[in-house]
């Protein structure tokens, strides 16, 4: 048996990066709308009422309006827009946070797949505030910085044009108003009270993010040391093919004292450091912003979702 699978809005980077992680399958059929009708209402129903699964690779609203027109009760959709993350009556697509995650997007017809940043700022914040080592009303700041293929075509071009703006040139600090679309996300599914601070920069790079928080344990809810944050991690994420605690930084597993973001490109990857002293422990993650981040992310929900191996056709 093939599995359907409908791409809506598979010229964007997302849906362009989940079609060809497709490349070598043969478990599925990939079903496709005719460009005339894309936007056509009526057509596009047809097409995912046809389908085995759906992705949504789309603005917002453009998402709202595709998952609205599937009446199809065997037909799963998986979405990568902002448009459903916050949502209970959809599974949150990181099945590494916890097993709850894992057997809510077995089970569901409907999975949100994570933003980028949000991937690595929860697999930073869930277990803290999960083991009650980071109370929930704790003042969390972030720090991220991001190739500039997360940005969008546009952004895209304008990054590879030969007579680019030499500003491009220098990491870009942008959401100055604190009002980024991955906070509420952050926010609601790490178990926070309030709304981290969020410094995110665009730079020179295609591919690859790295995301980190700060602890001051003065203010932990309970006494630990850097190497017991650690512990923490590797604990929870000890079974998990895709998320790697890397060794205890204060015992040197680094060559040089540098964590570089761009090192898991074209992977499903996530590899999460901690270091520090035992008054200020720092925590980064670093993976892919268009695998882990997105298209990785939503291939390996569906391989959860068919019940195969997560794995199959990621690396």
């Amino acid at each position: 048996m093939k599995y359907k699978i409908f791409i809506d809005g598979k010229e964007g980077t997302t849906g362009l990066k989940i079609f060809e992680r497709f490349e070598n399958r043969n478990d599925i059929e990939i079903i496709t709308i005719e460009e005339s009708k894309r936007k056509d209402p009526v057509e596009k129903s047809k097409i995912i009422n046809a389908s085995d699964f759906t992705f949504l690779c789309l603005p917002d609203a453009a998402a709202i309006e595709s998952a609205a027109l599937c009446t199809n009760p065997h037909t799963k959709i998986i979405d990568a827009s902002t448009a459903h993350r916050t949502n209970p009556a959809w599974a949150y697509g990181f099945p590494e946070l916890d097993k709850s995650f894992r057997e809510k997007i077995t089970e569901s017809h409907r999975v949100a797949v994570p933003g980028c940043y949000a991937s690595g700022s929860n697999a930073i914040l869930y277990p803290l505030v999960k083991s009650n080592v980071m109370p929930k009303d704790y003042p969390v700041l972030i720090h991220a910085v991001s190739g500039y293929s997360g940005a969008g075509k546009k952004a895209i071009a304008q990054y590879e044009d030969e007579n680019r703006d030499v500003q491009l040139e220098s990491p870009r600090l942008y959401a100055l108003t604190q009002q980024h679309k991955h906070l509420p996300e952050i926010k609601v599914i790490s178990g926070l009270d309030f709304e981290p601070i969020f410094n995110p920069y665009i730079c020179d790079y295609i591919q690859g993010m790295s995301v980190s928080v700060g602890l001051h344990t003065r203010l932990l809810g309970k006494k630990v040391t850097a190497k017991d944050v650690w512990e923490l991690y590797a604990e929870h994420y000890k079974d998990c093919n895709f998320v790697k605690v890397c060794g205890f930084m204060g015992e040197g597993t680094l060559p040089e004292p540098f964590i570089p973001a761009n090192t898991l490109a074209n992977t499903n990857m996530m590899e999460l450091f901690v270091y520090g002293n035992d008054d200020r422990i720092m925590i980064t993650t670093r993976f892919d912003n268009l695998g882990k981040g997105a298209s990785g992310a939503a291939v390996q929900c569906l391989n959860i979702m068919m019940g195969i191996d997560e794995t199959t056709s990621l690396i």
